[in-house]
């Protein structure tokens, strides 16, 4: 049974199908013609986490597949209140995939083990394979082709984002380069980190200016973890960190000057949200290089080409 959960399962040729599948998909779309190749299908979406672009590319690819997409706030069911093998594996009686936004990547892990139902990791503190892999599709479109695609740079923390996205990249040749001074602890996965290395195309450097030069597609995330806020305001258990990294990092934000000086001919890609004036500036979201917002749409995209793949669909389209 196929899952999606760190990209460290998936092959090149895996990677390289759902972005085609995805160009495929969206090309229909963008005629008109409707993709009802999942009738009476089922995606549960379990969040422990809030979520805008991952519940509504989800939510939207599974209706325009011809499915049906059910979500459910963990805070608003009985996980508190039992053992989450046995509520994980009731829960995934009603479906035929589960998407699961997490806290923790074992838990995700856990419920693949059952192998009842696909299973997709859809951002834990390690991984976010289906931002990852939204983000090749995004960078193929803008570069003509994903092979064109030479070299990436990353600013800022490593983290769950920077991990799959290394991942995928170095699967398909491409050189990543981060710009970074440190990872954020929760996010370490020795087994990612030696697979991605191993290839010989990941590169670290403290030097910003390094980094981007030659670079194709320049990325940022957030410094911060969603842990640290409550409704927009910093926990007070997390203020200190919140300050130490805002010192740490801000000389890794991405801006226009980095880009005009170093990367002129670099696109800017940001997961989102954005916090402006912290990883990123307001006058990077708005560069004429920023391709933020195609990489936000292409998310519902690819969500549908990773639906597809997962339950063996693929050559939906061509029947």
């Amino acid at each position: 049974m196929r899952h999606i959960i760190s990209l460290k399962e998936q092959s090149r040729e895996d990677i390289l199908d759902m972005i085609r599948l995805a160009q495929d998909i969206k090309a229909k779309r963008q005629t008109g013609e409707l993709t009802n190749y999942l009738p009476n299908k089922t995606l549960i979406m379990l969040f422990q986490k809030t979520s805008t672009r991952t519940r509504l590319s989800f939510e939207a690819a599974m209706t325009e597949l011809g499915g049906h997409a059910i979500f459910l706030d963990a805070r608003t069911t009985q996980f508190a209140l039992t053992d989450f093998r046995d509520e994980i594996q009731a829960v995934m009686r009603f479906g035929h995939v589960l998407m699961f936004r997490a806290q923790k990547a074992e838990d995700v892990i856990a419920s693949a083990s059952f192998s009842r139902i696909p299973v997709i990791d859809a951002c834990s503190e390690k991984y976010h394979p289906a931002q990852a892999l939204s983000d090749l599709l995004t960078m193929a479109e803008h570069a003509g082709g994903i092979e064109k695609v030479k070299k990436i740079a990353w600013l800022g923390i490593e983290n769950n984002v920077s991990n799959t996205l290394m991942l995928a990249a170095v699967k398909l040749g491409i050189t990543v380069a981060i710009a970074a001074p440190e990872k954020d602890p929760g996010s370490i996965d020795e087994e990612l980190l030696a697979q991605a290395d191993a290839t010989g195309l990941v590169t670290r450097t403290r030097d910003v200016a390094e980094a981007v030069r030659d670079a194709d597609f320049v990325h940022t995330d957030t410094w911060m973890n969603m842990e640290f806020f409550d409704n927009g305001n910093v926990k007070p258990a997390f203020q200190e960190e919140y300050e130490r990294r805002k010192t740490l990092f801000l000389p890794y934000q991405l801006n226009a000057n980095i880009i005009n000086t170093y990367a002129p001919q670099a696109k800017i890609m940001h997961c989102m949200p954005c916090h402006i004036g912290y990883e990123i500036s307001r006058d990077a979201v708005d560069h004429p290089n920023s391709i933020i917002f195609d990489q936000a749409e292409n998310r519902m995209h690819m969500q549908k080409a990773i639906l597809l793949w997962l339950l063996g669909k693929e050559h939906a389209m061509s029947a």
